[in-house]
C-alpha cells in the first residue's frame, strides 16, 4: 500500500495539478431534478493520473479514503433524497467559501470536515457526512469540471438508480450530470480512489 501510494504521488507530482479548484459560492439558475429526466451515468474513458492534491489527502487520510464494500448504485428512496438535500443545504450553509492559499501546496490542498474550504472540501465533508449516514462509498465519488468561466470547480457526485447526481457548492438544488453548467474533466473511481478517469 505504501508503495502505491508513494508511486502515485512522484506520478501526480511530476504531472502538476491538473486541475485547481476554486470556492465558489451560491450562484446560477437552479433547475432541481424532474420526473422527465432521463436515468443518465457519466461515461468514464480510459484511467488519468490522480490530481496530486487528492492522493496527499488519502495518504494523510486513509480512513476518508476506504472502501465500504457497498453498493455501486444507490436505489433512491425519498428518505435517502432527503438526506442527500439535507447534506447538501447543511455544508453549504455552514461552510464559508475560501480559496486555499497560494503558499499551501501550489494552491490546493484537499481538507474535510473544516469550518471554510473551497469547492473540493466542500464536497469531501458532504461525502464524509453521508458515509456516516451509512451511505455506500463506492456510490460517493469526487468529480472535477470547469465552470462556464473556465474556473477549475470539484463536485460530489452520487451514482443513484436515478442517474448520477450532483452536489455542487454552487446552489442548493441537486441536478443530474447533464443538467449541470459543467465541463466534466475526470471523476475519482468507486471502488478505488486512487484510480481515477477521463470524462
Amino acid at each position: 500500500m505504501k508503495k502505491t501510494v508513494v508511486t502515485l504521488l512522484a506520478l501526480a507530482f511530476t504531472a502538476g495539478n491538473a486541475c485547481s479548484a476554486f470556492a465558489a459560492g451560491p450562484a446560477g439558475f437552479a433547475r432541481g431534478l424532474t420526473g422527465n429526466s432521463a436515468v443518465s451515468y457519466i461515461s468514464e474513458k480510459g484511467k488519468i493520473i490522480p490530481p496530486f492534491a487528492q492522493v496527499l489527502f488519502c495518504a494523510q487520510n486513509p480512513s476518508e479514503c476506504r472502501d465500504n464494500n457497498g453498493l455501486a448504485v444507490v436505489a433512491l428512496t425519498d428518505r435517502q433524497m432527503l438526506q442527500l438535500k439535507d447534506v447538501n443545504t447543511a455544508v453549504n450553509r455552514t461552510m464559508i467559501g475560501r480559496n486555499d492559499s497560494r503558499n499551501e501546496l501550489n494552491g490546493d490542498v484537499w481538507k474535510v470536515n473544516v469550518r471554510s474550504g473551497d469547492c473540493e472540501d466542500f464536497a469531501l465533508t458532504k461525502r464524509s457526512r453521508l458515509i456516516a449516514m451509512g451511505w455506500s462509498s463506492r456510490a460517493l465519488r469526487i468529480a472535477t469540471a470547469y465552470t462556464p468561466s473556465g474556473e477549475g470547480h470539484a463536485v460530489l457526485v452520487v451514482r443513484t438508480d436515478k442517474g448520477d447526481l450532483v452536489l455542487d457548492n454552487r446552489e442548493s438544488s441537486i441536478k443530474n450530470w447533464r443538467d449541470t453548467d459543467l465541463r466534466w474533466d475526470k471523476i475519482q473511481s468507486g471502488t478505488d480512489p486512487y484510480v481515477w478517469y477521463r470524462l
